[in-house]
C-alpha cells in the first residue's frame, strides 16, 4: 500500500513507478503511474521544499505531545476492557469512563476532567463551564474581544428569545477590545476587572475572527494579570483548535476551567461526537452538574463501546493528527501568501492553533475555494456545498462551509494539477 502523508512531505523524495509484470511471450505490457513523479504542483513542491525547519520543529512537538500521552495512558491503566462502553445509567467503571477521565486530566495539566459524548459540540460544553460559574448578578469579561458566534446567543449578546441565555439569568456582560495589532489589550486588561467579575473567558484561538490566536504563556500572563485584580475572579478557556498545538495547555498555567470539542484536535479526527470540561475538580462537578443534574455529576452517563474505543484511540493519535494539521496551515500560508492572499498567520509564524485564515476578497472566490476543496475530498468529492443558515452562526455559514476548517488545511496535499485556476 502506497500512502501519502503530510507527516513525511518535507523530505525528500523520490519518484515511484510501479510496473506490472509479465510473461515474456506476453503482447501487452501494462505501467501504472497515475502522477506519482509528481504529486504536487510546483508552487506547492517549492513551498514543501522550503518548509524543512518548521516541518522539522512540529515533528519534536509531536513526539513531545505523544510522549505525555502515552505516559497518561500508563498511569491510568488503560486496558481492552475499557473499550467495551456501557449502556443504562453508566455506573458502570470497566466501560472505561474514569479512566479517560483521569487520563484527560493528566494530559492537560488538571484536577479532574469530564469526558462525554454528551457534549454535543465544544459550545455546549464551554455553556456547562460559565453556568458552572455564574449567578444571577455577577459579570462575565471576555477577554480576547468578541467571543466566538456561537456563544453570542449563550451569552445574550444576541437574543436567545427566551431560552435561557447567560443575560436571561441576570448575568451581566463586558468585552475588553481587541488591541490594533489584533491582539489582546494588555493596558486595558490592566484596570478591566471590577468587584463583580465573576468569571474572565479567554478565547484560545482566533476562530473565525482576523486576529492573532494566544499562546498558552500569553494566557498565564493573562491569567497572573486578572487575579492581581480580582483573585475571586474565576478564569474559563475556550480551548478549541488549540490543543496539543504547544506542549503545554491552560491548567498548567491557571485556567480553572478550559473546555473544547472532541470533533476537533483531541478527538484525533476519530471521535464521532463530544467534548470535554476539565480544570480545578470543584469546577468540573460543577460543569458536569449543568450537562447532567445536581447530584448526578460525573458519575453517570453511558457511552457505547465503539464511541468510547474510539474517543481512546482518538486522543491517543491526537498529537499526531495536529502535528498534521500545523504542517498544512504552514504550507497553506506559504503558497496562499505567495500567491497575493493575506493571511493568518502569516507564513512561518509559530502556530498557537490549528486555524489558518485567508482573505480570498468575495463572496464569489469563497464559493470558488470550497468547491475545490470539496472535489479534492476522498469522500462525496461529487457534491458541490452550498451556503446556508447553520443554528448559532448569524452569518451565511452552511454545513459544507464548516468543513473547510479541516479541509482546507489539505488542500494543498492532492494531486490539484485541475485546479490551478484558483
Amino acid at each position: 500500500m502506497l500512502a501519502l502523508s503530510c507527516a513525511t512531505s518535507a523530505y525528500p523524495t523520490h519518484a515511484l513507478r510501479a510496473k506490472v509484470p509479465v510473461r515474456p511471450s506476453s503482447r501487452v505490457s501494462v505501467t501504472i503511474n497515475n502522477h506519482l513523479d509528481h504529486p504536487f504542483v510546483p508552487e506547492v513542491e517549492k513551498a514543501v521544499d522550503s518548509l524543512y525547519s518548521e516541518f522539522r520543529a512540529v515533528d519534536n512537538l509531536v513526539a513531545q505531545n505523544t510522549a505525555r500521552v502515552l505516559k497518561a495512558f500508563q498511569n491510568a491503566r488503560v486496558g481492552s476492557h475499557h473499550f467495551g462502553g456501557c449502556t443504562g445509567y453508566g455506573h458502570e467503571e470497566a466501560g472505561g469512563r474514569e479512566a479517560l477521565d483521569q487520563a484527560f486530566s493528566e494530559i492537560f495539566g488538571a484536577e479532574s476532567a469530564v469526558v462525554r459524548s454528551q457534549f454535543f459540540s465544544g459550545t455546549h460544553a464551554i455553556t456547562c463551564a460559565l453556568f458552572a460559574f455564574l449567578r444571577p448578578g455577577d459579570e462575565l469579561l471576555a477577554v480576547v474581544g468578541a467571543p466566538y458566534d456561537t456563544l453570542e446567543e449563550v451569552i445574550g449578546i444576541r437574543d436567545s428569545h427566551g431560552l435561557g441565555s447567560l443575560k436571561d439569568f441576570g448575568v451581566e456582560y463586558r468585552e475588553v477590545p481587541l488591541a490594533e495589532d489584533g491582539g489582546l489589550d494588555w493596558h486595558a486588561l490592566k484596570v478591566a476587572l471590577k468587584p463583580q467579575t465573576k468569571c474572565a473567558l479567554i478565547q484560545r484561538s482566533c476562530g473565525y475572527s482576523w486576529r492573532r490566536s494566544l499562546s498558552v504563556n500569553e494566557i498565564g500572563k493573562a491569567i497572573k494579570m486578572i487575579k492581581l485584580q480580582n483573585p475571586n475572579c474565576l478564569v474559563m478557556v475556550d480551548n478549541c483548535y488549540g490543543e496539543f498545538v504547544e506542549n503545554i495547555e491552560p491548567p498548567m498555567v491557571g485556567a480553572d476551567l478550559i473546555a473544547g470539542s472532541l470533533i476537533k484536535n483531541p478527538g484525533g479526527t476519530i471521535a464521532p461526537c463530544g467534548g470535554y470540561v476539565a480544570g480545578r475538580e470543584k469546577w468540573v462537578k460543577a460543569a458536569a452538574a449543568r450537562l447532567s443534574a445536581p447530584g448526578l455529576g460525573v458519575d453517570c452517563g453511558s457511552t457505547p463501546g465503539d464511541i468510547m474505543r474510539a474517543f481512546f484511540q482518538g486522543l491517543f493519535l491526537s498529537p499526531q493528527m495536529v502535528g498534521e494539521a500545523i504542517k498544512g496551515s504552514y504550507l497553506v500560508a506559504e503558497v496562499m501568501a505567495a500567491k497575493g492572499y493575506k493571511v493568518q498567520p502569516l507564513p512561518r509564524v509559530l502556530r498557537h492553533d490549528t486555524v489558518q485564515a485567508v482573505q480570498l476578497g468575495s463572496r464569489e472566490l469563497l464559493l470558488a475555494f470550497c468547491e475545490a476543496v470539496q472535489r479534492s475530498s476522498p469522500v462525496s468529492s461529487f457534491t458541490k456545498p452550498v451556503a446556508g443558515s447553520t443554528p448559532g452562526y448569524a452569518s451565511e455559514v452552511g454545513h459544507n462551509l464548516r468543513y473547510l476548517y479541516n479541509a482546507c488545511k489539505r488542500f494543498y496535499l492532492a494531486k490539484l494539477h485541475s485546479n490551478r485556476t484558483l
